[in-house]
């Protein structure tokens, strides 16, 4: 039998690989994405879906992606399909991170480790949320980090979807108004995420001042 540290490590393996390859080749591209989409025809929507969310999982960058559907697609189609599929591609990320390491880390975790998983699990959504909003914040590998906690696959799936629309339709938009980058559109995209990181932070803070407080009552160290 695989031990806890064995798993975990293959985990992380795994993805510095996704994120080697991204980093080195020069196929992976949104142009590329644009003309694979391109030739599949009247099924481009459905292929850019699952094409953008079996990259999504190989760490390939959101804003990239959501770009390249405002190109193909415009804004009113381009959002839907990058929001769903970064959606789909975060809970692929997800499940994998689940099934390969949630139980080793279990075995393994410190009492650090497990307060900062009961911190995440008991907030669930909202944990999932923040990340989403909170600039700076890696997307994908949020994914990952995810599936080793207790945050249900529906809170994740929900919480994703909710807080990476602001940023699928902002890099949607953005891609759809390339080389007019001061039409109203791609004004409204970059205040969309302006707006969308003093949120998060905003609601992060909150939450922690929360948590502090929550812990000076009940005597937590």
């Amino acid at each position: 039998m695989i031990g806890p540290r064995t798993r975990l490590l293959a985990l992380a393996a795994g993805v510095v690989s996704c994120l080697a390859i991204v980093a080195s080749t020069g196929s992976l591209s949104p142009e590329r994405v644009r003309d694979w989409v391109d030739d599949a025809g009247v099924v481009a929507p459905l292929a850019f879906v699952v094409l953008s969310a079996a990259l999504t999982c190989v760490l390939f960058p959101g804003p990239l992606l959501a770009g390249a559907s405002g190109l193909l697609f415009g804004t009113a189609l381009g959002f839907p399909l990058s929001l769903t599929a970064a959606t789909l591609g975060a809970c692929c990320a997800f499940e994998i991170a689940r099934r390969v390491g949630f139980d080793a880390v279990e075995q393994i975790a410190g009492p650090r480790v497990r307060s900062v998983r009961a911190w995440v699990g008991r907030r669930g959504f909202l944990s999932v949320l923040y990340a989403r909003l909170t600039p700076g914040v890696p997307y994908t590998l949020v994914n990952y980090a995810a599936g080793l906690t207790p945050v249900t696959l529906p809170a994740f799936a929900a919480a994703t979807a909710v807080g990476a629309a602001p940023r699928a339709f902002a890099y949607t938009a953005l891609g759809g108004s390339f080389g007019d980058f001061d039409s109203p559109e791609a004004i409204a995209a970059l205040c969309v995420l302006v707006v969308m990181g003093l949120t998060g932070l905003a609601l992060l803070a909150r939450d922690v001042r929360a948590e502090s407080r929550r812990k000076a009552g009940t005597g937590e160290g």
